[in-house]
């Protein structure tokens, strides 16, 4: 018998409700955002690279099984409502794809109700998704009391969580952290420092100024005296 595939979406198992998925979903590659350019006497266009990839969507063929209308009914508004309910991106996982997830918001497919035919429906849920396929062994958390290295296993730049315990200097791949307060947590995406609810964006200083990215193959991690202790989470990721 082939198993049931399935998908999660925050809080939300397709499972749960009875819903069965039909296919992987689009998992087409993400699409470089760049900027092509005309220039006047100059034959091929100019390629102006923007540094990032577009959000990509991501669509399941779904079925929800039933006997009757009125539990088919209840088993589409339930699902619904756990879909619809979510705002904002969550993490987005399925059945084809083990060992990474997506960041994931809810764009569409249930707007109109499925029409039930005698045993359930098949329908669409479509997802606007981030451009990473983020590695579930990117979430790991490498504790390091001294100097060394981390290694990325994919042919991306990923952007770290570091937790930094102590004051001083802390070089990641060249870029000197300076902390002046303990404990500090620098996220490199979102290019923030804090501890908790509280800003340390103050506390820290770049040089050059710049947030760390950890680059494909070895990274070189440099533990100043006044730093005890970092812990990396790499969050690697692919297209």
């Amino acid at each position: 018998m082939a198993v049931a595939q399935t998908f999660t979406f925050g809080t939300a198992s397709s499972s749960t409700y009875g819903v069965v998925v039909e296919g992987p979903g689009d998992y087409t590659a993400a699409k470089r955002d760049v900027e092509m350019v005309s220039i006047p006497g100059r034959s091929g266009d100019l390629e102006i690279d923007m540094g990032r990839y577009e959000n990509i969507e991501v669509e399941y063929k779904v079925a929800i099984k039933a006997t009757t209308q009125s539990a088919f009914e209840t088993s589409v508004s339930s699902f619904k409502n756990a879909i619809v309910g979510q705002r904002g991106y969550k993490k987005l996982t399925d059945s084809y794809h083990s060992g990474e997830y997506r960041m994931a918001r809810y764009a569409g497919g249930l707007d109109e109700d499925p029409e039930w035919h005698g045993q359930g429906a098949v329908f669409k849920v479509k997802f606007d998704c981030k451009p990473q396929r983020f590695l579930d062994s990117g979430d790991t958390v490498t504790t390091m009391t001294a100097s060394g290295s981390i290694s990325n296993p994919t042919n991306f730049d990923s952007k770290p969580l570091l937790v930094v315990t102590g004051t001083g200097t802390l070089t990641v791949n060249g870029v000197q952290i300076t902390f002046t307060a303990s404990p500090t947590t620098v996220d490199c995406e979102a290019m923030e420092a804090y501890n908790g609810t509280t800003s340390r964006n103050g506390s820290i200083t770049l040089s050059p100024n710049r947030f760390p990215v950890l680059s494909p193959g070895s990274n070189t991690i440099t533990k100043g005296s006044g730093i005890s202790q970092v812990k990396i989470t790499p969050r690697w990721w692919r297209v």
